[in-house]
C-alpha cells in the first residue's frame, strides 16, 4: 500500500452489481487500496443489499482491502460470517447493538480490524469509551440506507472532535467519512482530520476517475 495523505474507499453500492468483477478491476486499476461494502438488512435501514455469500464470491477476484459497513440489527449474530467471507475491516453501528464492546471484541477475535459507525444524530461522546480499542470510526455524513444523498455539514464538527480526542489521548484509530463526499468538500474533510473518504456516485460517475482521485489525494 503506497503512502497517501488521504485514501478513498469506493462504495460498490453505486456500481453495477451485474458486473462486479469489472468494478473490482476498475478500482484496482486506479491504484486504490480499499473497496467499501455496504451491507443492509432492511431493518436497521430501509434498504437491502447483499450478504456474506456475495462478499465471499468477490473475495475470489480481488486482493483489495474489503471494508465492510454492516448496517444491520444485532450485528453480533453475523460477525463470524463476514469474517469468514473475507472482510478485512468490519464496522458496526453504535445504534444497532446493545453490547458494542462485546461486538468489537468479536471482530478482533476473528483477526479483523474493528470499526464503529455513528449516525448523524449520534454524538461522538457516546463512543468515547470505545475509542482506545477500535481501528476506525466511520462518521456517517448522511442518514444511512441510500446513496446519492447530500452531505450533512454538521459532520465536520464530529470529525474535528474525534481528531482532537485522538491527538490528546494518543489513540491510533482512523477516521472514515461516508456520505456525500465530493470534490466540493474533500478539502474541508481532510482539514478536519479525515483519513479515509468513502465515495460512491462521485467516483463512479466521474468521467476521468484518475483526475478525480488525484484531486482528492493531492
Amino acid at each position: 500500500m503506497r503512502e497517501k495523505s488521504i485514501q478513498l474507499s469506493p462504495s460498490i453500492l453505486a456500481s453495477d452489481f451485474t458486473d462486479i468483477r469489472q468494478t473490482l478491476r476498475l478500482i484496482s486499476s486506479c491504484e486504490l487500496d480499499y473497496v467499501h461494502l455496504d451491507v443492509m438488512d432492511g431493518m436497521f435501514v430501509p434498504n437491502i443489499t447483499f450478504g456474506p455469500k456475495f462478499i465471499k464470491d468477490m473475495r475470489a477476484h480481488s486482493d483489495l482491502i474489503f471494508d465492510a459497513h454492516l448496517m444491520i440489527e444485532e450485528p453480533e449474530r453475523y460477525i463470524r460470517n463476514f469474517a469468514d467471507a473475507g472482510c478485512d475491516i468490519i464496522s458496526v453501528h453504535k445504534e444497532a447493538t446493545k453490547h458494542l464492546n462485546r461486538v468489537i471484541s468479536m471482530i478482533k477475535d476473528e483477526g479483523k480490524e474493528a470499526g464503529v459507525a455513528i449516525n448523524p444524530s449520534t454524538s461522538v461522546f457516546e463512543i468515547e469509551n470505545d475509542l482506545a480499542s477500535i481501528d476506525y470510526v466511520l462518521v456517517m455524513s448522511v442518514n444511512p440506507g441510500f446513496g446519492g444523498q447530500s452531505f450533512i455539514a454538521g459532520s465536520l464538527r464530529k470529525i474535528r472532535q474525534l481528531d482532537e480526542i485522538r491527538r490528546a489521548e494518543g489513540y491510533e484509530f482512523r477516521i472514515m467519512v461516508d456520505g456525500g463526499v465530493s470534490l466540493k468538500n474533500h478539502i474541508a474533510l481532510k482539514e478536519a482530520g479525515a483519513d479515509v473518504l468513502v465515495t460512491g456516485e462521485a467516483f463512479f460517475r466521474a468521467e476521468d476517475k484518475r483526475a478525480f482521485i488525484e484531486e482528492i489525494e493531492s
